[in-house]
This record gives structure tokens, sequence and C-alpha cells, in this order.
């Protein structure tokens, strides 16, 4: 049997939507994700609430969540979602700087490389 981080791991290193982890598990589709957003320069931290296909601002990123799944309430608490993250300062203006699951549990398996701004997610809520 393969361990749950490894299929997490598998989840993460593939570019589409179906491999999810709600595939390699029971997890719940929920409607809205908490993210704790950190500007490394200032040191603020904020925690913004991102509805399924609604874009969210933090500085200079627009962060779009397209899935977000949660562990069913018997299981160990974990969230995963897929996000979509783009830079109006990339070279590119607006360019993707990150799109793929980010893992609540596990932070450092799928993260945003950015020398200004850090996103992590809390967890995924139905509303």
């Amino acid at each position: 049997m393969i361990p749950r981080l490894a299929v997490l791991v598998l989840a993460a290193a593939a570019p589409a939507f179906a491999a999810s982890p709600a595939a390699a598990q029971d997890w719940r589709p929920l409607r809205v994700a908490e993210l704790q957003a950190l500007d490394k320069v200032t040191a603020r931290v904020v925690t913004l609430r991102a509805t399924l296909g609604q874009p969210e601002r933090f500085g200079t990123l627009t962060i779009t969540v397209r899935a977000c799944h949660a562990r069913p309430p018997d299981e160990v608490p974990d969230a995963a979602a897929f996000l979509d993250i783009a830079d109006s300062r990339a070279p590119a203006n607006g360019a993707s700087v990150f799109r793929g699951w980010m893992f609540a549990n596990a932070p450092g398996v799928n993260m945003l490389e950015h020398p200004v701004y850090d996103i992590r997610v809390l967890e995924c809520r139905e509303r």
C-alpha cells in the first residue's frame, strides 16, 4: 500500500485537475479556501478567504482558487487547494507564478517560490 503522503506528492506533481487529492482518498470538495498570506518585506500576515473562481488580491498577487478539498470530519484534518497565482510585476506582466496543488499539512511539498510573498493553505470550508 502506498503511504498517504506519497499519494499527495504524486498528486502535487500532476498538472491536471484529474489527479486531485480527492481522487486519491475520500476528500470532500468545498467552496472556500482559507489562505495565509505573508509579505516578507513588511512581515505583514493576512488571512484570506477565497471563494472558488473568485480572484483575491494580496499585494501584487492575484490568487484564484480552482478547487479546495478537505478530509472528512472523522479523519485527521487536512486540506488541499489547487491555486492559480499571478503577479502583476512578473516579467510577462500578470503571468502565472504558481499553478498547482498546495497542501495544509505539507506546505513544503509544493509551494510558491516568490521573493516577496508567501502563500499557505490553512483549510477548506463550505462557506
